[in-house]
Formats: structure tokens, sequence, C-alpha cells
């Protein structure tokens, strides 16, 4: 009798022993993010996160925190535990170097790669067949942007321009170098403004800083962060405020995060607490801080960069993947994908409250 409990207690604890290992299996779909610090970023983790699971996929994130060799190294050991799917918020995107080396570890484990949200060039994108990118036009929040900024001027210029000089003075904080998304939007921010001013019979926008030939100021670590532009905006108005009579009148950010730190300066300054002494700043995501920030009178606009589109979208390229009889790129007639390479682009629009 004895050993007839023994045997049996033995063949449960096997038994458990097997589904306890069963219920470890790794995850198929591996999700590489640059870092988890960026408030738009973390509002696409969530969407996908929530999408994922209810979708009955399992997943594993990753947070690179803005680290190329960190990144790379963890997606060759999702790679080495048998991912099916890795989808990619690369970090560099300075060059084709990190995307390149990436797509050779998939095409070497011969499973689909998805970058997304930060753009790697077509050519990537092209040399292999299983791969694909879902993001934005770069160009296009730049350009929304700059339309937000000049019909904003035009509308409300003589009270923008506190010192009644005729122009307004500006600042503006840059995300990264050598980032198409920040490039753009640094560009035709202020192209698009000056547009719509001139058209108006006003004069350009002039940056605060004449010693500065970039016309920006950035973010060194490349995190696009409310520190970077709290920290800049703290030092610009010990110089440059309205006792000294040359007080920034316009803060325009790559991104909402800056738009929150250079608002959390201005608070310290006495502007921008909903009393309506503002200083118009304008960022873009729309994250739902912007969103409440412009309600609140303390900020101007931003831009919408809809995360829980671009989660969807990635979303269904990852249920593709898992499928034997799916092609990479089925059911995506109804999105918007460009002619000739595997990209898939989420639409921006303006967010003024």
């Amino acid at each position: 009798m004895k050993k007839r409990i023994v045997a049996v207690c033995l063949s449960l604890f096997l038994l458990s022993t097997l589904f306890v290992g069963c219920g470890k299996k790794e995850s198929d779909v591996h999700v590489f993010y640059y870092t988890y610090s960026d408030t738009y970023i973390s509002t696409v983790r969530t969407a996908l996160d929530s999408k994922l699971k209810d979708a009955g996929i399992s997943y594993q994130d990753y947070d690179a925190a803005g680290n190329q060799t960190t990144q790379t190294e963890q997606i060759r050991t999702a790679i080495t535990k048998g991912a099916k799917t890795i989808l990619v918020n690369i970090v560099n995107t300075g060059s084709d170097d990190a995307a390149t080396e990436i797509v050779g570890l998939a095409r070497d484990a011969g499973i689909s790669l998805i970058f997304f949200n930060r753009e790697v060039s077509d050519s990537v994108i092209k040399s292999y067949e299983k791969c694909a990118f879902v993001g934005t036009r770069a160009v296009e929040a730049g350009i929304l942007q700059g339309e937000m900024i000049g019909e904003y001027l035009v509308e409300h210029f003589d009270r923008v321009d506190l010192n009644k000089d005729g122009k307004i003075s500006y600042i503006l904080f840059k995300g990264e170098e050598g980032n198409n998304e920040a490039i753009y939007r640094t560009k035709y921010s202020v192209e698009g403004a000056n547009a719509k001013l001139t058209a108006a019979g006003k004069a350009a926008l002039s940056f605060y800083d004449k010693s500065n030939t970039n016309g920006y100021l950035v973010d060194q670590n490349g995190q696009w962060s409310a520190a970077a532009a709290n920290d800049y905006m703290t030092t610009a108005l010990a110089s440059h405020n309205a006792a000294n009579g040359n007080m920034i009148e316009l803060v325009i950010c790559n991104n909402d995060s800056m738009a929150e730190g250079a608002i959390s300066a201005l608070n310290a300054a006495g502007y921008n607490k909903g009393d309506g002494n503002a200083i118009p700043v304008f960022g873009v995501d729309a994250t739902e801080a912007a969103k409440a920030l412009v309600k609140d009178g303390k900020m101007a606009g931003t831009v919408m960069q809809d995360a829980d589109g671009m989660a969807s979208a990635l979303l269904l390229l990852s249920q593709n993947t898992l499928k034997a009889d799916a092609g990479l790129m089925d059911g995506t007639e109804e999105l918007s994908v460009d002619e000739d390479v595997n990209k898939i682009r989420i639409a921006y629009g303006k967010y003024l409250g």
C-alpha cells in the first residue's frame, strides 16, 4: 500500500513538473523598445500589450534604455531562446548599421522582423522578405506643427509679441540628432510657421539666441526628455526674460515630453499656470498629459500621433507572422502602405483641445 502511494505521489509530481515547464514556454512575439521612459512609446507599449494579450499571443517586452548595444544583445538572446517574431523600436537611427545587423540576425534565424516608430531606410526593409515597418511619415508632423504655430501666431501676434518689436522670439527643443522625425519636425515647424506669418505680412520667427547658428537645442542623450528641455529652458530664462525686455515668446518642441519640461520651467518663472499669462508651447504626440495641458490653457497645441493605430497595425502583422498560410502584409489593404516597400503609415492630426 505504501509503495502504491509513493508511486502515485511520484507520478503527480512528474506531471506537475511537466505542466510547470509548459507554463514557462518562451513567448512567440518579442518587442524591443528603445526606452520605456519615452511617454509616447509607453502609450504604444500599453496599447500593444493589451492587444497581444486579448489576441492570446504570448509576448515579452524589453527596455534598451537608449542603448543600441543593449538592444542588439537583447534581440540576439531572444532569438537564441526561440523567438518567432521580433518587433523593434530601434535605438540608433542615424545610420543603417544597427538595423542591418538586426536584419541579419532575423534572416539567419528565419523569423519575421517588424521595425516600428523609429524609421529605418527602405533599403533595410527591402533587404529581407520577412521585414516591414510601421510608423508615420516623418515630414508630416513637422508640417502640421508648423501650420498650427503659424495660424496661432497670425491670430494672436500682438499678444505673443511681448516686447513689441514686431517679431516673435522662439526657442526650439530637438529630440535627437540624426533622427528623421526630429530633423523634419525641427525644419518644417519653423518653415511652416514662417510661411503663414509672411503670407499675413508679419515678420518671420527669430531664434532667441543669435549665437546659436543651429536654431535649436538638442537633447544630448537622444531621449527627447522633459529633463533636457527643462534644463535648457531654465537656463535660457535666466537671461531671456520680461525684466530684460527679451522674453522668449514661443516654445517649439519635437515631442510632448520636452513640452512638459519647458512648461515646468515656465511655471517656475510664473508663466503657463492656467491663468492666461502663458507663453505658447507646441509639441508632438498628443499624450494624455499634453492634452490635459492644452485643455487647462497651459499649452497651445500638439500634433496627434495615433498610438492605438500603431499598436493595431503591429498586432495585424504579428498575427500574420504566426500563421503558416499567411503573408506578412495580408489584410493591410485598408491601411496606408508605401507602393514599393513594406512600410505602413499611421496618420498624424492636429490637436488644439
